[in-house]
Order: structure tokens, then sequence, then C-alpha cells
């Protein structure tokens, strides 16, 4: 057994050296942009990518690498089925739909005048996304007709900016902050992110030529994160912004398992099961009717808010106290040592 990690720090993979080191399992730090790569991969029966939304070269080029690695017969996280639709809400409208799945009503079109025709009969509010971006940035509410209609030019027009830098969503940053010695440590690596920022908005290109619409869910007062990994499921609730409709991002989480609707938990075991993904974080809200429903999807999510769950459920709902590192929980899985 030997181990690739592409290490990026602050990521999943901080822990998976810490884990590797800690039970003595033969690992080493690559980079998958090397040109040599796959030739480097040779004698290696696992690779950990932790690939990002934040990094253009991981969502343009990742992809192709993991599938050449399986296809060379390493064992990667992520694989190519848990990530193809990773930071693309459209990849996931479809593969959603074609599963069976609860999702939100959502609506996709890549003609400009198949867009108006839908935005003159459509009945509002509507929520607009871009297909990128994570913790609710490029997500607004759409009130009337008018504002549609503007959202259909502009998107076959000049486009979006899908990355909004660093004082993106700045109110919600400062709200996050915490503890003094927290704001302190921000303080000190402002500069880093203040820089990889201003490169990652530059090299972003626009969101255009598309636009995705998803029904309005009203009266929800939070929304409910599942996180799978394997066979467990996490379960937590995220209040919605202070006067505003959107939670994912918010940073007002709740483990107070009376607010956890075990429905999403079966739903989401039976959708990752269909999937064959790995790991998969869900976002569910209710419609009008109380039924619930998928908003979106995503590999890649925060290990701590997870590791802050008291316990987590088994496939067969069977609750099991205490905290879990998915990091942990993920390359358990991957070597083959769940008991």
């Amino acid at each position: 057994m030997h181990i690739a990690i592409h290490h990026r720090s602050g990521s999943f993979s901080d822990r998976w050296l810490e884990y590797c080191q800690l039970h003595g399992i033969r690992h080493k730090i690559i980079n998958c942009y090397d040109n040599d790569i796959i030739e480097q991969l040779n004698g290696f029966t696992h690779l950990l990518w932790p690939i990002t939304h934040d990094v253009l070269a991981d969502i343009a080029h990742s992809r192709k690498i993991i599938a050449s690695a399986e296809q060379a017969g390493i064992i990667v996280f992520p694989d190519t089925v848990t990530c193809w639709h990773f930071d693309d809400k459209i990849a996931q409208k479809y593969l959603l739909e074609a599963l069976g799945a609860p999702l939100v009503p959502s609506y996709v079109f890549y003609q400009k005048e198949k867009a108006l025709e839908w935005a003159e009969q459509a009945t509002y509010p509507k929520v607009f996304k871009l297909k990128s971006g994570a913790g609710s940035a490029n997500v607004r509410l759409v009130k009337d007709k008018n504002e549609a209609i503007k959202l259909c030019q502009q998107a076959f027009g000049l486009g979006f900016v899908s990355y909004h830098g660093y004082f993106g969503d700045a109110k919600t940053k400062l709200r996050k902050i915490g503890t003094f010695p927290q704001f302190v440590g921000k303080l000190k690596r402002f500069p880093k992110y203040l820089l990889s920022s201003a490169i990652t908005k530059q090299q972003m290109p626009r969101e255009k030529d598309y636009v995705y619409f998803q029904e309005f869910m009203p009266g929800n007062q939070y929304d409910t994160r599942i996180t799978l990994v394997g066979n467990r499921a996490f379960g937590f609730t995220r209040d919605v912004r202070p006067n505003d409709f959107r939670a994912s991002g918010s940073g007002s989480i709740s483990y107070d398992l009376k607010r956890l609707d075990m429905e999403y938990v079966k739903i989401a075991f039976a959708v990752a099961e269909k999937m064959r993904s790995q790991s998969m974080a869900f976002d569910f809200i209710k419609d009008e009717n109380g039924k619930p429903k998928i908003v979106e999807v995503s590999y890649g999510y925060q290990p701590k808010a997870v590791y802050d769950c008291p316990g987590h459920w088994d496939q067969k709902l069977n609750w099991h106290e205490g905290h879990t590192h998915p990091e942990d929980a993920i390359l358990e899985d991957l070597l083959g040592t769940i008991k």
C-alpha cells in the first residue's frame, strides 16, 4: 500500500497526512499538475486529491487526471463518479433528475429565445443561480418577470462574474469571525488570502450563454445538510441569514437533533447508493407541502462542521455517538479498514 497525496493547506489533506503519519501508512506528497504525473503515480495504490472550486486548475483539469489515474488501476478520492458534477449545479440537476431524486424544480436554458419565452410565462419569485459557487455565492432571488428578463439578457450577453474575491459576502464573513484569537489569526492570514483571491478572480472566466433558475420554496427558516461518508450520515441545520432567504454559508449551524427530519437521512442514503459516490453532502429544504427537496449536492464540504456533529447514523438508521473526522472516515473506507 502506497498513498499519493496532493497537498493543499487548509483542506482534507492536512488530516490525511496526519492520519498516515500516526498509523505508519506509507505515503508521499505529490503535485498532480506535474507534466509526468501519470508516470509518477506508477507504484502507488491510492491517490488522494482535495480538489476545490477555489482553484481554477482543479475545476478545469483535475477530472481528466483523476480519470486517467483510475484507468491505471489506482484507487482515487474523489473518484470520477463522486466528482464529475462538482461545483456544477446544472450537472447536478441532470444527475438528480436521472436518478429520480426529489430535486427542487429546476430550469436551464442554452438559447436566449427559449429563456426569454420561459421568463415571460413563469410565476415568481424564482431563484437565479450560476452553475458554480459555494456558500450561496452567485445566488439571488428574482422577484418578477422584468428582473428575470434582465438576467436572461445579461446571461446571453456580457455574462456574469462568478468569483467575487475575498470581500464577496463580507457581512457573513464578519459574522463568522468568532473569538478574538480567531480574528487575530484571520488578520495575520489576510495578505495571503487577498493575493490569492485577486489572482483567482482575474483567472476565472465569466459565466455566460446559459441561464439557470430554481423554484423558490417559501417558509424555510433553515436548511438541512446531510453529509454521507460511506455508510455514515452526519446531519446539522443552518439558519437562513438575517433578512435573507439563503442558509448555505450563513455560519449559523445547529446540531440539535430535534430539528433533523430523518426522511432527509433516508433520501440521502438512497440517492448516494444510486450515485455510487464515496462521500456526498446533500442540502435539503421543504416545499410548500412539507415534502423534502434537494437543493444541490457536493463532494466538497467543511470537515470541521461534520466533525462537530455529536454522532452519526448508519444505513440502518442506528445512531452512533461520538465525533468523527470525515477525512479519517474517507481514508479508512479507501483502505478497506472499516470493521
